[in-house]
């Protein structure tokens, strides 16, 4: 008698069941990864979307405790100082701000950067060891950068340049990314740069966030703008102790932009240095975002130049018609200070 054969028809079935699966998922996880390289603002925004709606609903579910429940270790409230109601100043807009922001900002810091008070408005401002600087979100990157250099920091060589870019965490909408920049054809040039925080480990890696970040043409991140960048910190060396506040020049809409963050790309660049020490002087610079041969020359032809025989505030109103979005703060109370501006000719400084 013949023995009747298993069927192996429900195995075969199965087996093609989780192949048909596994294979479905593979494509799924490739997918995601393609997406998350190709648009990584977009990703982002739906993973922290996702971690919120999850974190939310995990609040929810636990209960609260009852209102009459005493709790440990409580905390005392901190007293309550009152400070005197600062004097209404008049309201200025820079491009890419969605509402007028007073001139004169102040704000509590434990380091010097930001002594003097805050160039201009800004809609995030953070104040690091090395350097502060106010974030424009439209733009994804500083309107202005400001920083005290002395001639001891300038002369300290504790740390080596690491060039770990990396994205800014405490920018709340995030800040400009590496795959903006990424074959866009221009650098990622610092505003505060990273020769000016060799002092420490710290202020070093700090210069390396994004939002530090601005694009640069490569021949005037590497011309020009580095020749400067030398040439200040000479000038902090030889006057002891000097603040520079730099930036973009930025379009009131956008022009030119790289990335899929539509990082704005500037035609001009500013700086402004301040020599505290007796008798006080300053000097300013505007150069184009463009390649230069001259370089060492081009330096003190993109020195801000005054007419002397004009009113200071006419003069005042000339510069600020033309490079508006420069920090309303610093143009009124540097550029358009007669006192300093009679006294501070480029031949006040020492060149190196």
């Amino acid at each position: 008698m013949a023995k009747r054969r298993r069927s192996t028809s429900r195995k075969k079935g199965s087996s093609h069941f989780w192949l048909k699966l596994l294979f479905f998922l593979l494509l799924l996880c490739l997918a995601g990864g393609y997406g998350a390289y190709k648009y990584p603002a977009s990703t982002r925004q739906l993973v922290n979307q996702w971690i919120d709606f999850v974190s939310g609903k995990t609040r929810a579910s636990k209960p609260e405790p009852a209102p009459d429940t005493p709790t440990t270790a409580e905390v005392p409230p901190e007293p309550t100082v009152k400070r005197p109601v600062p004097i209404p100043e008049p309201e200025v807009l820079v491009p890419g701000a969605t509402e007028p922001q007073r001139e004169v900002i102040t704000v509590q810091t434990q380091y010097d950067h930001l002594k003097l008070g805050v160039p201009g408005r800004a809609d995030t401002i953070i104040d690091r060891p090395g350097y502060a600087l106010g974030y424009i979100e439209y733009h994804e990157q500083p309107a202005w950068v400001i920083y005290r250099l002395t001639k001891q920091q300038a002369l300290t060589k504790a740390a080596k340049r690491g060039n770990e870019f990396k994205e800014d965490p405490e920018i709340p909408t995030g800040s400009a990314t590496l795959a903006d920049y990424r074959r866009s054809g221009y650098d990622r040039g610092h505003l505060c740069p990273a020769a000016d925080m060799a002092y420490s480990m710290r202020t070093m890696s700090d210069s390396f966030f994004m939002s530090n970040m601005s694009p640069q043409r490569p021949k005037f991140n590497r011309g020009v703008w580095k020749d400067l960048e030398a040439q200040v910190r000479d000038f902090a060396i030889t006057e002891q102790d000097v603040y520079i506040v730099t930036g973009p020049v930025l379009p009131r809409t956008k022009t030119v932009t790289i990335g899929a963050n539509r990082v704005t790309v500037p035609t001009h660049y500013y700086k402004v240095v301040y020599d505290r020490t007796p008798p006080e002087k300053m000097i300013g610079f505007i150069l184009p975002n463009d390649g230069s041969d001259l370089r060492g020359q081009d330096i003190r032809n993109g020195i801000i130049q005054w007419q002397t025989d004009r009113d200071p505030r006419e003069e005042c109103f000339r510069f600020r018609h033309r490079w508006s979005s420069c920090p309303m703060r610093l143009i009124r109370s540097a550029e358009c200070s007669g006192d300093i501006r009679k006294s501070s000719p480029p031949s006040r400084w020492r060149w190196s």
